[in-house]
């Protein structure tokens, strides 16, 4: 704990490791917050170059998550979880991700860790995000826990990426961070692993002095997560990976948030859950108008590769 926090940074390092049908990786070098969610008040007040729904060098908003109707990154989460009888009661949670910089962002995965009364681990959700503004939560619970993490393989129905099919299955491998953090999350195609990637990064002290120095050393870093994902898919296209069309199976894209935009006030919905027919039937009704749009978005992107 530095400075009486438990909030603190990992600067880190990813690699993407795509397997079949053809051979891609690369390597990215970034930073990110580790957030415990009852210290963001605090961390507010006592950081200048940090601010919590507000403008700011780095900025956490509550609406870039997990979005619940409640206004506040923990009580929307403790709604989640108690929809699989999980109840956070007075334990810690903490969230690894990244911050607005100079008020963008882009998150491809957050994760929260969440502990009881005790100190034990809870649980585990990872936060995934697309670039059409879609957001998906997945439950790692207790019965996914193993020595020093969360191991489990879910089907992964959520859209991600163009060159990659909905029939496969996310292997996600958590380990929980104390002075170093180690993640790896798997594709899986008929049992066969295709594509994998890792996240590897030491603790550093959340100051303003750090701040100041990542700024620097990683300068419009989410600015140039999202530049990096359309080089990389672009990369891709050129090698001619088969293209999936986002709307060619909207049936089976499910369990997922409308996130919206970035920006603060955007409202989201919750689209094709369980127990929420009024949004099925929503859903529904925008579906026809969703695949034109999605179906000329992704025309484009196909002829501009070609």
């Amino acid at each position: 704990m530095e400075g009486g926090l438990n909030s603190c940074l990992y600067e880190c390092r990813l690699g993407h490791h795509r397997l079949k049908p053809k051979p891609h990786r690369f390597g990215f070098r970034l930073f990110m917050f580790y957030l415990d969610l009852d210290e963001l008040p605090r961390l507010d007040r006592r950081l200048r170059l940090f601010k919590r729904n507000r403008a700011g060098v780095f900025s956490f908003f509550d609406a870039d998550h997990l979005r619940e109707g409640q206004g506040d990154v923990r009580k929307n989460l403790s709604v989640y979880l108690k929809k699989s009888n999980i109840e956070l009661g007075g334990g810690k949670v903490f969230l690894l991700t990244h911050a607005r910089m100079l008020g963008y962002v882009f998150n491809p995965v957050s994760f929260y860790f969440c502990f009881d009364e005790r100190g034990e681990p809870l649980c585990a959700v990872p936060e995934v995000n697309n670039t059409f503004g879609e957001m998906k939560p997945f439950l790692l619970d207790r019965t996914s826990r193993s020595a020093g993490g969360f191991h489990k393989r879910v089907p992964k129905l959520f859209y991600v990426s163009p060159f990659m099919s909905l029939d496969v299955q996310f292997g996600f491998h958590l380990t929980i961070p104390s002075e170093s953090v180690s993640i790896q999350i798997e594709d899986f195609e008929g049992g066969e692993k295709i594509f994998y990637a890792s996240l590897q990064g030491v603790r550093r002290p959340l100051t303003d002095a750090k701040l100041a120095w990542f700024a620097l050393k990683y300068p419009c870093l989410t600015l140039r997560i999202i530049l990096a994902i359309h080089w990389h898919a672009l990369r891709l296209a050129l090698k001619r990976v088969t293209f999936h069309r986002k709307a060619a199976n909207l049936q089976m894209q499910r369990d997922f948030y409308v996130s919206g935009s970035s920006a603060p006030g955007i409202q989201a919905s919750r689209c094709g859950l369980p127990g929420k027919p009024e949004l099925e039937t929503s859903r529904t009704s925008v579906d026809g108008e969703a695949s034109s749009l999605l179906e000329n978005r992704d025309s484009l992107w196909t002829q501009n590769t070609r």
